[in-house]
């Protein structure tokens, strides 16, 4: 195996979780899971693939990534999700890398699927992802949503050959929860930032993403899929907007239960 540890968070993953590992146990004898409570069969799949299972309270997907990354035996982290699968060209090319030089960052090309179809256009299908670094140079930035790579000064980042293929939803329901879900995590990432429900945020910039990823990225070409995908856009835009807007005019708390808004431009 080569010198690389796999970092994995987790909750509730049981229905995906077996095809990640499976490919994950061709890349490295060390994966690393942090659970956050999962009650299904999650935990038993992991200890199955002989993975490294620890039980860690949620304090933000950058934050609890960074402790499985304290956990690792190695210093080359490989940090992946749950629904995120490697495929054989990846795998390869991993194993052709030498690790010599702890300054280079491997940025990895995703194929993303909607259900178990491929997209191919819009946001989703020019997608790629900065995820084998060195845990001595690089960590992740703790904010609630959205979390980053922290490069130091002098980094390369060089993309490697092969695809992390990412089932990020099953339907429609699902991809209209986690719209929301994420909406929520980015106001109150933009509220501890300091940012600003601004018109134009608020009314056109929802507008704009659901333009850019079904028009001008010719996500329309995917079908139905496509549109589902940039509507979960504008709605996840919107309503992140719409809580910050609920934050900064001291109606809700950020850990509070928050309403939708009562009437969206583009409904589902």
């Amino acid at each position: 195996m080569i010198p690389v540890s796999i970092v994995i968070i987790t909750k509730n993953e049981a229905a995906i979780l077996g095809r990640c590992l499976k490919m994950a146990s061709f890349i490295s004898d060390d994966i690393v899971v942090v659970d956050n409570g999962s009650t299904d069969d999650t935990l038993k799949i992991a200890e199955a693939y002989g993975c490294r299972v620890y039980h860690k309270s949620w304090d933000g997907y950058g934050a609890n990534k960074n402790k499985g990354i304290a956990l690792a035996r190695h210093d080359w982290i490989l940090s992946i999700d749950a629904d995120e699968i490697a495929d054989v060209q990846l795998i390869n090319t991993l194993h052709c890398l030498t690790f010599d030089n702890p300054d280079v960052v491997y940025d990895i090309q995703f194929r993303s699927y909607f259900g178990d179809k491929l997209i191919k256009y819009g946001t989703w299908g020019r997608d790629h992802h900065r995820r084998l670094f060195n845990r001595t140079r690089v960590k992740w930035s703790e904010t609630e949503v959205h979390e980053t790579l922290l490069l130091p000064p002098g980094a390369t980042v060089k993309r490697v050959g092969g695809y992390l293929h990412h089932y990020s939803v099953q339907n429609i329901k699902e991809c209209d929860k986690k719209a929301i879900h994420y909406a929520r995590l980015s106001a109150i990432k933009y509220l501890s930032a300091g940012k600003k429900a601004a018109f134009f945020k608020l009314y056109l910039s929802p507008v704009f993403c659901f333009l850019i990823s079904y028009l001008i990225r010719l996500g329309f070409l995917d079908g139905l899929e496509g549109l589902d995908i940039a509507l979960m856009l504008y709605k996840n835009t919107r309503l992140k907007y719409h809580y910050l807007k609920l934050f900064e005019a001291g109606k809700y708390l950020p850990s509070g239960k928050l309403p939708a808004p009562k009437k969206l431009v583009v409904e589902y």
